[in-house]
């Protein structure tokens, strides 16, 4: 009989149990979510939803108040969803965000809409260019998911 070694298993940082909890949600709501996602060159959103009728919301993490105050490109997010949020946990300073933005409160197992953000909705090109790179993007997940080897082999 011959003795494995553990398997390392570090806590996930806060940023990623807000984003965990915060996809629940967007589940539970008949949403598809995509996390660290490009919807543009130079943007990395954190969660990216397409609902049940083609809205796309965006929601970005934070940790806290420095991890907020050193996002400088999260009003570039604004240009490619219909609604966006923020998603902070029960200790998060709330008065730093704006008003005109979603929150969600979140942890690592669930979250809840504590203020639904305004709908402004994407012109239709712009829809249908998020909504296919949406699509491309989970194919390919879950391409990689079914075979990992093609990364190795140059396939993509």
């Amino acid at each position: 009989m011959s003795a494995e070694a553990p398997l390392l298993s570090l806590p996930p940082m806060p940023g990623q149990r807000l984003a965990r909890g915060t996809a629940r949600l967007l589940r539970s709501m008949d949403h598809a979510v995509l996390t660290e996602f490009v919807p543009a060159r130079g943007l990395r959103v954190d969660l990216i939803s397409l609902g049940p009728k083609g809205e796309l919301w965006i929601v970005e993490c934070k940790s806290g108040r420095a991890d907020f105050r050193a996002d400088r490109k999260w009003q570039g997010y604004l240009d490619w969803c219909d609604r966006y949020f923020w998603a902070v946990d029960g200790d998060f300073p709330v008065e730093l965000l704006p008003e005109d933005t979603g929150l969600i409160h979140a942890d690592a197992f669930g979250a809840a809409v504590t203020r639904m953000a305004p709908e402004t909705r994407l012109a239709g090109a712009r829809r249908v260019k998020v909504q296919r790179d949406f699509a491309r993007a989970a194919a390919l997940r879950l391409q990689m998911l079914a075979d990992p080897e093609a990364l190795i082999a140059g396939v993509s």
